[in-house]
C-alpha cells in the first residue's frame, strides 16, 4: 500500500496531519508488555521468540492505532550473532564480552554468517507483515555501527562512550576494522528484514553526538552512507530513516550526505531550527521530549502542538526525540496522539 501515511512522508509528501509512531512504543510502560515478558522469562528469550516478539510489537498498535509498528528486538543481537557473548542484568541492562584486541576481533564471525542466530528475528518480521493492519507500516531496524561498537568495546553502556573513544585513539586501524565488520553485518541483517517484510528500516546511532570532526565523518556518516547505498541497491525504493542522535549542527545535510529518506531528530534542538536547517532537505521525524510522557498535562499538549506547527510546511513523522521511558503514563501517550490528530 503506497498510500500509507508513513510512506507518503518518506517520499517527501506534506500531510495535513503527520503520521505518528513512537520509539520503544512496545515496552515496559505497558502492562500488557510486562505480562508477555513474564511469559517469555527474560528479555533475550522474548527477543528470540517470534510469536511473543510479534505480540509485543502489535500491542501498542491495538491500544493506540499508531501509523507504524517497529520490530521488537535489540541493537545488541547483531554483535551476539557475530560471536560476542550477550546477557542482560536485571535492573542494570545489557552486558557483552569486550572487544579491545586484534585477537578478539579475529574471533568474530564473517558478516554473512549472522543469519542463523538472527533467523528468529526474520520470522518475527514475517509474522508482523501478515498480522499488522493493512494501513500500518512495518519498520525494521538496527543499531548504527558506532553505537553498537561502543557497547562491544566497553562490554556495557557507558555515560561518555569513553572505552570506544580510547580504542579509537590507541588503535584506529583495529577500531576501523570493527566498524567495517559491523557495517557489513548491518547490511546483511537489515537486508534480510526487508526480505521478510519490513517496509522501512531505521538506523539508530544513539551515541553519534559524542563523535566530533573527522571522527563523525568516519564513524557515523560514512557507515550510514554505505549501509543505505547497499540496501537501496539490493532493494530499490526501500526507505531508510537515520537517527544520528545529538549530532547538533551535524544534522544539517546528514540526509543528503547519507542518502537517508528521513532524519530523526532528538529533542535537544528547537523544532523551528530543525525545520529551517534540516527539513529543507526532506522528511524529518521527531522530536517531543520523552519526559512529557511522564509528566503529561498542558505542557505535553502545548509542546506537541508547537512541533506539529513547526514542521507543518514539509514532510514530517511525529515521534519522540528518544525512546519512551518505563515510568511513562500510558494515558499521556493517548493525549499526545489525540493532540497530533485532533489539534
Amino acid at each position: 500500500m503506497t498510500d500509507k501515511t508513513i510512506l507518503k512522508a518518506l517520499r517527501g509528501e506534506k500531510q495535513d496531519v503527520p503520521p505518528i509512531w513512537m520509539m520503544r512504543q512496545a515496552g515496559r510502560y505497558l502492562p500488557e508488555y510486562k505480562a508477555t515478558r513474564a511469559e517469555a522469562g527474560d528479555f533475550l528469550s522474548l527477543c528470540y521468540n517470534p510469536d511473543l516478539a510479534a505480540e509485543v510489537t502489535l500491542q501498542p498498535i491495538r491500544r493506540y492505532g499508531f501509523d507504524a509498528a517497529i520490530l521488537f528486538a535489540d541493537i545488541l543481537l547483531l554483535p551476539q550473532a557475530l560471536g560476542a557473548d550477550l546477557w542482560f542484568v536485571t535492573g542494570e541492562g545489557p552486558r557483552l564480552s569486550t572487544l579491545t584486541t586484534q585477537a578478539e576481533f579475529d574471533a568474530l564471525k564473517p558478516a554473512t554468517d549472522v543469519h542463523e542466530v538472527l533467523s528468529p528475528i526474520y520470522e518475527t518480521v514475517s509474522i508482523l507483515s501478515r498480522e499488522l493492519p493493512p494501513e500500518v507500516t512495518l519498520i525494521g531496524f538496527a543499531g548504527a555501527p558506532w553505537t553498537v561498537a561502543t557497547y562491544m568495546v566497553a562490554g556495557r553502556g557507558t555515560p561518555d562512550q569513553g572505552p570506544a573513544h580510547a580504542l579509537k585513539a590507541e588503535n584506529r586501524a583495529l577500531f576501523s576494522a570493527l566498524i567495517d565488520r559491523l557495517t557489513d553485518g548491518t547490511i546483511e541483517y537489515l537486508s534480510r528484514q526487508i526480505e521478510a517484510g519490513a517496509e522501512v528500516v531505521k538506523l539508530f546511532d544513539s551515541w553519534a553526538g559524542s563523535l566530533k570532526g573527522q571522527d563523525f565523518d568516519d564513524f557515523a556518516l560514512e557507515p550510514a552512507k554505505r549501509i543505505i547505498a547497499e540496501l537501496k541497491a539490493r532493494h530499490p525504493g526501500i526507505p531508510v530513516i537515520a537517527f544520528p542522535r545529538e549530532a547538533g549542527e551535524r544534522y544539517v545535510g546528514f540526509g543528503k550526505a547519507t542518502g537517508a529518506d528521513c532524519v530523526a531528530l532528538d529533542n535537544s534542538m528547537a523544532p523551528e531550527w530543525a525545520a529551517e536547517h534540516v527539513q529543507v532537505d526532506g522528511c524529518v521525524q521527531g522530536n517531543l521530549a520523552s519526559s512529557h510522557m511522564v509528566t503529561g498535562g498542558d505542557a505535553l499538549v502545548s509542546e506537541t502542538r508547537r512541533i506539529v506547527e513547526a514542521f507543518r510546511n514539509g514532510p514530517h513523522i511525529f515521534n519522540l526525540g528518544h525512546g519512551i521511558t518505563p515510568d511513562a503514563d500510558p494515558e499521556n501517550v493517548q493525549l499526545m496522539i489525540d493532540t497530533v490528530r485532533g489539534g
